[in-house]
């Protein structure tokens, strides 16, 4: 059905128009869902204050409907990143590579109230989540990490909690690291939890928090967790993270006893994860987590032909979380 727009009144006319005819019940319904929109008048934010205010707009769930006759935010709707990751070994010979990627950013606690259609959980599926890739391995991922959370003195994590993570496709997922974004009810950061697994099938959780956490500040943490036969265990971590309504970079370096050693980053663009983004996804990047493991490999024969030393693997630490 098409709705003809009206016409301009000439400007000789003055007064209140006549009331406009009934445009018929279909287009009524038509009229009120373009309405509800509620489109922005203002003007995007941009800029690196704009950036900030986007990711603290982005922890909060924007925009209000009513339920009850109280005004509750709706839930915040899990997206699609595509981007790249890229490694740069800075010694004792230089290595680099960069290679495009996609993952999924999921806001738990809105999809422990609603869960998404568009990805299956704890099911098979083409592309998929599930609870046990993640923390002790239980059926509720989240349930783990506000446990952790609150074992660790954080009480203020009351906002919505992003995991950014690769999703299993074709039932499969090597993932290593996930991030954990953990929002106050203001959308500021109160802490944020970095996952790290090792193709030993070990994992351990870097807990990032305290008063200078936030996005666009580096934070560090003491290295205690094997992942490279090519690095000791030792040294830090440099995080530093930013996140505005359409992008997401989160950026690991490794400074050993020596200095500088390892730039890491992974970044991507957002969109909605919906089963569209995600047959797009499967196009271009089809064995994305099969792709994961496999350049972990090559990447390491490499450096092996470099003659970097390697390392034996050390017992993993006694914690399973450091801060």
């Amino acid at each position: 059905m098409a709705l003809r727009p009206p016409g301009v009144r000439p400007r000789r006319h003055r007064g209140a128009a006549p009331a406009a005819a009934d445009p018929g019940p279909v287009a009524r319904v038509v009229l009120r869902r373009l309405g509800a929109l509620r489109l922005p008048r203002g003007r995007p934010v941009v800029g690196p204050r704009g950036g900030h205010r986007a990711a603290r707009a982005l922890g909060r769930d924007a925009g209000r409907h009513r339920e009850g006759g109280v005004s509750l935010p709706p839930p915040a709707q899990p997206l699609l990143a595509t981007g790249e990751v890229r490694h740069t070994r800075l010694r004792p010979a230089r290595h680099a590579f960069a290679y495009r990627n996609w993952f999924v950013l999921l806001p738990m606690r809105a999809l422990r109230r609603q869960p998404a259609a568009s990805l299956p959980r704890n099911r098979a599926g083409l592309v998929s989540f599930h609870d046990a890739d993640h923390g002790d391995g239980s059926a509720d991922a989240l349930a783990w990490a506000e446990g952790l959370l609150s074992a660790e003195g954080i009480d203020d994590a009351d906002g919505e909690i992003w995991l950014q993570t690769y999703p299993r496709v074709l039932g499969y997922a090597f993932k290593p690291v996930s991030f954990w974004y953990c929002h106050r009810a203001d959308g500021t950061l109160a802490a944020v939890l970095a996952e790290v697994n090792n193709t030993f099938g070990e994992r351990h959780v870097y807990l990032l928090a305290g008063p200078q956490l936030g996005f666009g500040r580096e934070q560090q943490a003491r290295k205690v967790f094997h992942v490279s036969p090519f690095c000791r265990v030792e040294g830090r971590y440099r995080f530093r993270f930013m996140r505005t309504a359409d992008r997401i970079v989160a950026r690991v370096d490794h400074d050993d006893d020596t200095g500088a050693l390892l730039q890491t980053s992974v970044s991507g663009r957002l969109e909605p994860l919906t089963a569209a983004a995600t047959r797009r996804a499967l196009l271009g990047m089809p064995l994305m987590t099969l792709g994961v493991i496999a350049r972990i490999h090559w990447q390491a024969l490499k450096l092996w032909r470099k003659r970097v030393p390697f390392f034996t693997k050390p017992e993993p630490p006694q914690a399973f979380v450091s801060r």
